[in-house]
């Protein structure tokens, strides 16, 4: 058989077999469903803090912040976005704006969907950002506009001194404004992140907070039966199987987002092998598949530099189990980047990448204090090795680093 005829022979399969989803975007993370089950709370508080702007008042700062599939995107656009309804109903100059931070990428395009999002033609490049600066002002002043603005992901804006100081003039804007002004809705993933703000913005973006914390078993089933009734044809989920997929992902910090991408997977592997229902042993398999898609792909989108050092934490693993100091991690690194003939990048900068790869998951880097020695990391890897070593070894750029044998840290014991 060919593959073309393979291939229409499974499209017929499709068409023609018997359907398990009604709608399966039910399940993705950007669907934003009518009613939030167990979030009332968080609702109501965010929707008494940013109600004055109906009226024309300046709001407060907000900073949302827990872990990752905690709800905080899903309420903060389920608000917003009633709340932009309500203004346009009344007629109120209001209008939000919502942008991922990490998906942004850059200062100029941060502050590029800023002055779109008030109608302004700005190109995507060619200008300072000083001057996009100067014109997302003048548009607010010219239109007498309210804004609030959603950065999900803050983080990803103090990388550097650069972008911190761009947060910085944001969340001071208000100053040089006249019949406008801007509110600002921050979210992040690290809880430990206002550490690392400068007091500056902390103290003009912390006006309000509020924090998510991770759902209970319980409640992630009440989350996954209300979206299973709408993503799923009837009897097509045993209420073992969602059962299943809330404690899974109870057991991973209680994230709501791998909770419904379990149920969506195990559907998938249900409907691909013909079955009429999703049974428990599909949500086993989709728990293997998710895990090892998500690592290996988050490996494999890494760049040269932060790959050599996940792997260099990798070597280090079996010296020091409870995790490797900064500067062993960075001796080795400097090691295998002469074994691949590549310049090194600065020590600081280095250090930077582990934050990112903290954030990522796939190291875990926590301060210790040496007392009068001061403070450094360990650091250690967040995923098996089995994954670094399996996703890495068809990659020829770094393979032939998982065999080197670490010269720097020999007669050195585990601290």
């Amino acid at each position: 058989m060919s593959t073309t005829q393979t291939l229409t022979g499974i499209f017929d399969n499709f068409l023609n077999g018997k359907k398990i989803f009604l709608k399966r975007d039910v399940l993705r993370h950007d669907y934003i469903p009518a009613t939030l089950p167990h979030r009332h709370p968080h609702i109501t508080r965010l929707g008494g803090i940013l109600a004055p702007a109906l009226g024309g008042s300046k709001v407060s700062n907000i900073f949302i912040y827990g872990k990752t599939g905690t709800g905080k995107t899903a309420v903060a656009r389920f608000v917003l976005s009633r709340l932009e309804e309500k203004a346009k109903e009344i007629g109120a100059p209001l209008r939000t704006c919502y942008m991922n931070c990490r998906l942004t990428g850059t200062n100029y395009r941060v502050l590029a969907d800023l002055c779109r999002s008030l109608g302004a033609s700005v190109p995507f490049t060619g200008l300072a950002v000083a001057e996009l600066l100067d014109r997302f002002r003048e548009f607010l002043n010219m239109k007498r506009q309210m804004l609030i603005v959603t950065l999900d992901e803050i983080d990803a804006l103090v990388k550097s001194r650069e972008d911190d100081n761009l947060l910085y003039e944001l969340t001071r804007i208000n100053e040089s404004l006249h019949d406008s002004w801007v509110g600002f809705v921050g979210i992040s993933n690290d809880l430990h992140f206002k550490e690392f703000l400068d007091p500056r913005i902390l103290s003009c973006l912390s006006e309000e907070e509020v924090v998510f914390k991770p759902y209970l078993a319980d409640e992630l089933y009440d989350i996954l039966l209300e979206r299973a009734r709408a993503a799923f044809v009837e009897n097509a989920l045993s209420d073992s199987s969602l059962h299943l997929c809330a404690a899974l992902a109870a057991r991973e910090h209680g994230d709501a987002r791998r909770a419904l991408d379990l149920l969506r997977v195990a559907g998938e592997l249900a409907e691909r092998e013909g079955s009429t229902a999703v049974a428990e042993e599909h949500v086993r398999l989709a728990e293997r598949k998710i895990e090892y898609d998500r690592v290996s792909e988050a490996l494999k989108s890494l760049p040269l530099h932060p790959k050599i050092v996940v792997i260099g934490t990798h070597l280090l693993g079996s010296h020091f189990p409870e995790g490797a100091i900064t500067g062993d991690l960075y001796d080795l690194y400097r090691e295998l980047c002469s074994k691949v003939d590549i310049e090194p990048l600065t020590q600081r900068r280095v250090s930077g990448l582990v934050n990112e790869l903290d954030i990522m998951g796939v190291v875990n880097a926590r301060v210790v204090n040496f007392g009068r020695y001061g403070r450094t990391k360990k650091i250690r890897l967040g995923v098996e090795g089995r994954a670094i070593a399996e996703t890495f070894s068809q990659d020829g750029s770094v393979s032939r680093l998982l065999s080197h044998v670490p010269i720097s840290i020999r007669g050195k014991v585990s601290r």
